[in-house]
């Protein structure tokens, strides 16, 4: 199976924490819908009431640098699916260990973006990480695959 036919594959189950499975679902719609998508700040709105602004404004920042820095096409699955891609999951992945392990975040956003250097996306995601913490809304979701990646990083 090629790589790209490998990431098509729904990998896993979308987290049953409620505040990740809502970021997965804005994520999705910003993708699908463009920056400004009216469902995706309903949706944050809906979780954070009032305080909205700053997690929404966040999110954005990171999903149009996560598509400025990309070197390859990421692959989203349509908002009604149970099941995350693998870009999903990494994005994931990277926005729940930004704040604790910032190497290891930065480290599979370059492997997931194909990119040398993606500070900017690493930046957003600790800031998007951090909002939903700072407002009671922890992205608590177990992280299963944890290893560190195989090249070094300086």
């Amino acid at each position: 199976m090629s790589e790209t036919a490998q990431e098509t594959v729904l990998l896993r189950p979308v987290p049953a924490c409620g505040n990740a499975r809502l970021l997965i679902y804005a994520m999705r719609r910003m993708a699908v819908g463009g920056l400004n998508d009216a469902f995706a700040a309903n949706a944050l709105l809906s979780l954070f009431g009032a305080r909205a602004r700053r997690p929404t404004l966040l999110l954005r920042a990171m999903m149009a640098e996560v598509a400025r820095s990309a070197q390859r096409q990421l692959i989203i699955a349509p908002c009604c699916c149970r099941m995350m891609t693998h870009t999903e999951a990494e994005l994931l992945l990277i926005l729940t260990t930004a704040l604790e392990r910032p190497r290891f975040a930065h480290a599979r956003i370059c492997m997931l973006l194909e990119s040398e250097h993606a500070l900017g996306v690493l930046s957003s995601a600790q800031a998007v990480a951090l909002a939903f913490a700072d407002l009671g809304r922890p992205l608590a979701v177990q992280v299963e695959d944890e290893a560190e990646p195989a090249f070094p990083i300086d």
